[in-house]
């Protein structure tokens, strides 16, 4: 951040009026005055300002010559940090149209789409980086002398290829696993020496680093119908391992050939490492990696070497679509119909949803990847909004699994698992394959439970139970992270007869190491992973190919690659039935697809297991025996009678509270004022205040109001007059509040 204000006085000139935007939750803008012999600053620039008592960074959104204010009244602006506007106008226009759409303050939807380090008033330039090359000594080593050390071995093997004046950046040496020891290992012997260097090195004159792979006759066709010269949406619905990934490979490799970018969004970090390994070993080119995982100024780096058209491939999550884009040519969004690219909390806005209004701002095509669509999605690309392109058959030899329900009714269980299901699991093992296990539920057991008296464990800021963990031993509440010590008596009635009820992924870990004790058992939640790089140590492992149990919740589902995995148990598949949210049945459809795709990925066959007290659901038989089209054909049924999205578009206004009348108030007040400005009717209709499905969570109380409309443009014309009044009502100052356009979790 620059200096902090002085009381120094600037010359004002009255022809120099600046709009700025400010990350405050005021849906305004704020005008400052331009200091004589100050450069006007073009929209897009970051500014410094003084607002109340504090100093800020906000960005011009345009320059007057007047204000609505007395000009005596404003402020000049304390400096002008960019000589050319940080942001490009086709970014700032989009930011623009993202606080209209969701009704956020534009000051808070720029700074999301600015990397922390710039929003802190750093300097907007690229920094040298970190590399490593041998040091002639170096050159000069024989391998065996490395021999007792095969990780520092391994490193010089990679360097040694290299011509003298070249050299590996560190951030590269990380990603591909090389230890920080290893690297200071040789630095220490005098066989390797660090270097600054420029950020990005010269681009291979030769695009490919490997041949495409041979695609099949429906592979072939979608790629011939994605447009590179035109903005369209393709809804690209093929089966897991269907070959989608070489689709977006060969349509990027297009975009490359144009002297264009490619941005690839992707659901969660931890793909980030195989998805960027696959991309270098295709590409000669330069890429760059946008997530929260990064430190800030690795972010910052990133995101200018995108804004500076020197990364030709982005890739990163839900936050990357607001990279700057000088060549744009191609967007892609893989596992588009995952929750996690809606932003659940402050800016609550749509990756996917922007990615399509960008993609048609710049006139480029958009394609979104699935096995089990959106029904957003789904429906769009029946009404002809999206393209449609289908890939039905595996890639190679690989074959659909085998899926076999198995009714828990009256079968005796060992931890939640049938004998059935052991066996299978035990026949896989011993032809030397790998088993994965599904149970999307963390810790040892969610309750503990006294057999005397009934008392369960609740947590006391929530309306849920305290989740048992063993390793280490403690009580959890996985929504507010309350914890306290495992008990071993009963707080209730002093009985020392506390059970633990039900499974958890740590229970199903240690059952099975106990019954399959010649094999090892990996667990992949998010306890076991919350380390750096965790999860790409974990599929590493997996990947060498040893018989293996893989006991995990849905981070297994999420576009993993395990062609050694030749059988899919799931413990229980009921959960999504009997949801509060209206979304449950497509989730616990599409986590269902996606983790049975883990199975019969390469050439061996693949067998799904799936375990249920309800195998005659009809939703349940529809997903399995007639596929996900039929699935999701049979929910935009049920949506379509229950007037629900995507056939009717939705808002949802929220408000928490530690008291809950107060909560209650403010969205009946609400709701009262909205009637007011248009009363209920087919055309625009209200449900609620009710109490949310967890009405208690983290010490408040949470309340929402439904409000759903036949026409997008009429909920946005309530909206706006709507939250003028919400923003200044003396209700709203007792209580948090929100508003979700498009929700996605109505939980």
């Amino acid at each position: 951040m620059p200096p902090p204000l002085t009381d120094s006085f600037f010359p004002m000139s009255t022809a120099g009026v600046v709009a700025v935007a400010l990350p405050t939750p005021l849906r305004r803008t704020f005008d400052y005055l331009l200091p004589d012999g100050v450069a006007v600053p073009e929209p897009g620039t970051r500014v410094a300002v003084k607002f109340g008592n504090q100093q800020l960074l906000g960005i011009v959104i345009e320059t007057r010559s007047d204000s609505e204010l007395p000009i005596e009244k404003l402020r000049p602006l304390d400096s002008v940090l960019d000589k050319t506007p940080l942001l490009p106008q086709e970014l700032l226009q989009l930011c623009k149209w993202s606080s209209d759409y969701y009704h956020h303050p534009l000051g808070e939807v720029l700074a999301t789409a600015i990397p922390t380090a710039l929003r802190q008033g750093e300097a907007a330039h690229l920094q040298r980086e970190k590399a490593w090359r041998l040091t002639p000594q170096g050159r000069e080593c024989a391998p065996d002398k490395l021999k007792r050390a095969p990780k520092q071995l391994a490193l010089w093997r990679q360097l040694s290829v290299l011509g003298p004046d070249q050299h590996l950046l560190h951030k590269d040496l990380l990603l591909q696993e090389i230890s920080r020891s290893a690297l200071k290992g040789l630095e220490d012997k005098g066989l390797t020496e660090a270097v600054e260097v420029d950020p990005v090195p010269l681009a291979s004159p030769k695009l490919l680093a490997e041949p495409p792979l041979q695609l099949n006759c429906e592979q072939a066709d979608a790629l011939e119908n994605i447009a590179s010269t035109q903005f369209a949406t393709y809804l690209l619905y093929g089966t897991t391992g269907s070959g989608k990934t070489e689709v977006y490979l060969q349509a990027i490799a297009k975009a490359l050939e144009q002297g264009k970018q490619a941005l690839v969004l992707i659901p969660e970090i931890g793909l980030t490492p195989q998805t960027l390994s696959r991309f270098r070993r295709r590409f000669h080119r330069p890429m760059a990696v946008m997530h929260s995982g990064l430190s800030d100024s690795e972010r910052k780096q990133a995101w200018l070497l995108a804004a500076n058209g020197q990364a030709d491939i982005i890739i990163g999550t839900r936050s990357a679509i607001f990279t700057p884009l000088p060549k744009a040519g191609i967007v892609i969004l893989d596992e588009e119909h995952d929750s996690s690219f809606k932003q659940q909390d402050g800016f609550r806005y749509s990756a996917r949803d922007l990615a399509a209004v960008r993609c048609h701002r710049l006139g480029i095509p958009l394609v979104l990847g699935s096995a089990t669509p959106s029904l957003e999605s789904y429906y769009n690309a029946h009404q002809q909004r999206y393209r449609l392109l289908t890939l039905t058959t595996r890639a190679g030899e690989a074959k659909a699994p085998e899926i076999e329900l198995i009714d828990l009714k009256r079968q005796p269980l060992q931890d939640g698992m049938t004998q059935a299901l052991l066996d299978q699991v035990q026949l896989h093992l011993q032809s030397g394959n790998q088993v994965l296990v599904f149970l999307n539920r963390r810790g040892f057991a969610p309750t503990l439970m006294c057999h005397d008296c009934g008392w369960i464990s609740q947590c006391p800021a929530c309306d849920a139970r305290l989740t048992v963990h063993q390793t280490p031993s403690h009580l959890h509440c996985h929504h507010c992270d309350y914890q306290r010590p495992l008990i071993s008596q009963c707080p209730n009635c002093q009985s020392l007869e506390l059970h633990c009820v039900g499974q958890g992924t740590e229970r199903t870990e240690m059952t099975l190491q106990q019954t399959f004790e010649d094999y090892a058992v990996i667990r992949v939640d998010r306890d076991t992973t919350r380390r750096k790089d965790a999860m790409q140590n974990i599929v590493d492992k997996v990947n060498e190919g040893e018989p293996c149990i893989l006991v995990g919740t849905q981070m297994l589902a999420k576009g993993h690659h395990f062609p050694n995995v030749t059988l899919v148990a799931i413990l229980d598949a009921d959960g999504g039935l009997f949801s509060t949210d209206f979304r449950g049945p497509e989730k616990m459809g599409q986590l269902l697809l996606q983790v049975s795709g883990r199975a019969g990925r390469a050439h061996k066959p693949g067998k799904v297991l799936i375990q249920s007290h309800l195998c005659d659901h009809p939703l349940l038989q529809t997903l399995l025996r007639q596929g996900y089209s039929a699935y999701a054909n049979l929910l935009l049924q049920e949506r379509q009678v229950a007037q629900l999205p995507p056939l009717r578009p939705m808002v949802l206004l929220r408000a928490e509270s530690k008291r809950a009348e107060n909560a209650f108030q403010f969205l009946d007040w609400a709701r009262r004022a909205a009637e007011q400005l248009h009363p209920s009717s087919p055309e625009l209709q209200y449900l609620g205040p009710l109490p949310a499905p967890m009405e208690k969570r983290n010490q408040r109380y949470r309340y929402q109001l439904q409000i759903s409309a036949n026409q997008r443009g009429r909920l946005h014309h309530l909206l706006k007059p709507l939250l003028e009044q919400l923003d200044q009502a003396p209700l709203a100052r007792r209580c948090r509040w929100s508003v979700d356009v498009d929700p996605q979790d109505m939980t």
